[in-house]
């Protein structure tokens, strides 16, 4: 059997496979969260103004769990960029830890009605009560250089015939007492994402495409491979995916991160 696996690993890599196992094995959590995901969406969207999706170029969607001071640091980035044109909506995943944000009109605040703890579901959430020609994404221990959207955008907007559909741009990792782990910068290739978790989605900018959405596979902390890999590696079947080498986010190594397990040695 251990032979069989690592035959079938050299052939097809890991990611892939454990992704199929966890369909076999989680796929049955879908459906439950999948009802959860559309009846937020509609409970949420009658507590917008005027009970509709807020519309802009980009929609960006920052979650949150019982983080207030990270979540408005990653807020302040994200309202501080050269990008004026956009919608913020925060998810907080039934926390009900908020910290005052700043009066913007562009921000939209929302809270899951219980804590389901499952990432895909949560951003999905948050792009059902947007309306946009691109969406990004980030988390709340994380933060935005100002010129991000900036950066993704001329690169989505450039001339037609050579326009990817989604880009991501270089990362620099910080540890908990803000030194730099190291500057995580790898150009997309698909066969290299068979083996290797670098693909997140801090740093991801897309076209806002039809059937765009992240897996609703409850996942525990040790399940491999995280809805940012699977999402990406998905959309990449079809879409274009590019990376930018350039560094425009800063992202917490953090052991007490909510979504990811770190190891610190």
């Amino acid at each position: 059997m251990r032979s069989l696996k690592r035959r079938l690993r050299a052939r097809y890599g890991w990611l892939p496979l454990e992704e199929l196992r966890n369909k076999v094995m989680l796929g049955h959590t879908a459906v439950g969260l999948g009802r959860f995901e559309r009846s937020e969406v509609r409970r949420l969207l009658r507590t917008m103004p005027g009970g509709v999706r807020p519309s802009a170029r980009v929609a960006t969607v920052v979650l949150t769990y019982k983080r207030p001071d990270g979540v408005l640091r990653a807020v302040e980035s994200v309202l501080a960029q050269s990008v004026r044109d956009q919608v913020v909506v925060v998810v907080d995943d039934g926390g009900r830890e908020l910290p005052e944000f700043p009066a913007d009109p562009r921000l939209h605040v929302v809270s899951l009605r219980h804590n389901i703890n499952v990432l895909g579901v949560s951003r999905n959430v948050g792009m059902g009560l947007t309306d946009s020609p691109y969406v990004a994404f980030l988390d709340d221990d994380n933060t935005w250089h100002p010129h991000h959207l900036e950066t993704a955008l001329r690169r989505l907007e450039s001339p037609a015939g050579d326009r990817p559909d989604a880009v991501y741009t270089a990362m620099r990792r910080v540890l908990p007492d803000g030194t730099e782990h190291d500057v995580l910068s790898v150009p997309f290739d698909r066969k290299l994402a068979w083996e290797r978790c670098f693909l997140d989605t801090n740093p991801l900018v897309t076209r806002r495409l039809p059937g765009m959405r992240f897996s609703r596979l409850r996942r525990s902390s040790s399940v491999a491979p995280k809805e940012d890999w699977e999402f990406i590696y998905r959309f990449s079947r079809r879409h274009r995916v590019e990376h930018i080498p350039e560094p425009t986010v800063n992202y917490a190594v953090n052991p007490n991160s909510y979504w990811t397990a770190w190891e610190m040695r």
